[in-house]
């Protein structure tokens, strides 16, 4: 686990620390790992669920990326698992393998963002093409510089930044990009997205993809890049165009999945779920987060879900974005 991920995991334990005495091994502790995508909404639930219990529970909230949390999940090694794409067959074969039955759960809505650093004059929109161009394995030989992209891009090094093979946000940008084939390797992997900002600011010649929230957070720093859909307009990824569909092939659900036995046996599980999925706190927390709340329509499916405790996935593929309401309302048939 990245040292930023770990300071978090020990920041949200301390928070249930201070409000006890009693001995920590004696606490009910809920576990979650997983996306770095979808923690900042799960930690900052999880605090005013602690808060509001008192000396009852304490929730651990760690990032270990969609596919390190999923390993973990399927082991039986966390309650909650956060996740930036759907669940892959080959996870839901190792949880089936370990006897763990899961209920997927929709949280919010992302655009993933293509991001330069804030002094980049001379790059505005890309295509999703020019984006394969970009990040095709064959482009490690051939494409190392803003001038071999474009001949009036200048003459500097593309220092190319993203997440590891572990994340979901990966998944999910090479699955629409590179219809899932590998990326080029020469970048620099990072799960851990505010450190991601860190380089990228510091560094005029770079270029990354990360959660939107993320760069909400840091516009001073980074510029967001138009990307054009299937012969469109470059379109910015922000709230109206997500929901409008004009910035679709990036958009994408994020997830929790909850351990049907963790929600069965233990009221602690039962009651933070409750609380996440309680209309004022998931609306707001999903939008000071940074990302975009779902519809009305959708949290009450996810609650009635929870409610019915509907086990497994209705998703076979990360390209689904358009679908996502059609295939969540499947869930209740």
């Amino acid at each position: 686990m990245l040292k930023n991920a770990r300071l978090s995991w020990i920041t949200c334990c301390a928070i249930a620390l201070s409000a006890t005495t009693s001995d920590v091994h004696a606490k009910d502790l809920i576990k979650i790992e997983g996306s770095s995508t979808v923690y900042p909404i799960t930690y900052q639930l999880a605090k005013r669920y602690m808060l509001s219990e008192g000396t009852g529970t304490q929730v651990a909230v760690g990032i270990s990326g969609t596919g390190g949390g999923f390993r973990k999940f399927c082991r039986g090694r966390t309650d909650i698992s956060n996740a930036s794409r759907p669940i892959k067959q080959k996870e839901r074969q190792l949880c089936q393998a370990n006897g763990i039955e899961f209920i997927e759960l929709p949280v919010a809505m992302d655009a993933i963002t293509v991001v330069v650093n804030s002094e980049n004059t001379w790059l505005e929109s890309l295509s999703l093409r020019q984006l394969n161009q970009i990040w095709q394995r064959e482009a490690e030989a051939s494409l190392t510089s803003w001038s071999q992209f474009d001949a009036k891009f200048p003459n500097n090094p593309l220092q190319l930044h993203g997440p590891g093979p572990d994340s979901g946000t990966y998944d999910y940008f090479t699955e629409v990009t590179l219809a899932g084939e590998p990326s080029r390797q020469d970048y620099i992997a990072n799960e851990d997205d505010s450190a991601m900002v860190a380089e990228v600011a510091a560094d005029p010649n770079a270029m990354a993809f990360l959660g939107f929230a993320y760069y909400l957070q840091n516009q001073d720093k980074l510029k967001a890049i138009a990307i054009s859909e299937f012969g469109g307009p470059p379109m910015l990824p922000n709230v109206e165009n997500v929901m409008e569909g004009g910035y679709s092939a990036l958009s994408r659900p994020l997830f929790i999945y909850v351990n049907k036995a963790s929600l069965e046996k233990r009221g602690s599980v039962k009651r933070f779920l409750e609380m996440y999925f309680q209309p004022e706190n998931i609306d707001q927390t999903v939008a000071l987060s940074g990302y975009i709340p779902l519809s009305a329509q959708m949290y009450d499916v996810a609650r009635q879900v929870l409610q019915l405790k509907k086990t497994g996935s209705v998703f076979t593929s990360s390209d689904m974005s358009n679908n996502f309401e059609r295939f969540m309302q499947q869930r209740l048939n």
